[in-house]
């Protein structure tokens, strides 16, 4: 077997927009609104929901995962960077939980559900660094980040240096 099932792969891909977006982009973005403006509710609308629905993905994948037969696990020639490798995908699964869950416990903290989904009329808390889990969200995701990034220069590293169809393994085509 070369590649991963249509599942994972799909999966693969949709997670990978769907954390590197709002970890880029979504996450500083919403840090610049200040809590007191309107706005802030509907962006946290979207950045819970997200969320949310990534933590469901990504535990579905978990599952596939476990569940279904993949390709041998890519080989350097070097013991230790593929150790390295096999750590950092597990690694993956943890972190993105984590970020959700430590999300999840913001939100709960804060009683953002009722504010953000309910309209209760009222204000948002001042400072979300106020409650603990927001210290975990933040640490989690320069984690994350360095993960993704780490993960697409060993990407390339595999497709351009050692030239062995990494790419092909995570796309869709014939398993074997």
């Amino acid at each position: 077997m070369t590649r991963y099932s249509p599942a994972l792969v799909a999966l693969h891909w949709i997670l990978a927009l769907m954390i590197i977006v709002p970890l880029f982009v979504g996450g500083p973005g919403l840090s610049r609104i200040d809590n007191a403006d309107p706005a802030k509710i509907g962006a946290l609308q979207g950045h819970m929901t997200f969320g949310v629905i990534v933590l469901i993905l990504m535990l579905i994948r978990l599952v596939v995962r476990l569940r279904s037969d993949k390709p041998p696990h890519a080989d350097t020639g070097n013991a230790l960077v593929d150790l390295a490798g096999k750590v950092s995908h597990w690694s993956f699964y943890v972190l993105v939980i984590l970020m959700c869950l430590s999300g999840i416990g913001i939100s709960i903290s804060a009683g953002l559900p009722a504010i953000v989904f309910q309209g209760s009329g009222d204000p948002l808390p001042p400072d979300f660094f106020a409650y603990p889990p927001r210290i975990a969200h933040g640490i989690i995701a320069n984690l994350l980040m360095l993960l993704v990034a780490l993960h697409v220069i060993a990407a390339l590293y595999h497709q351009f240096y050692l030239k062995d169809g990494l790419f092909r393994r995570m796309w869709f085509g014939k398993r074997t």
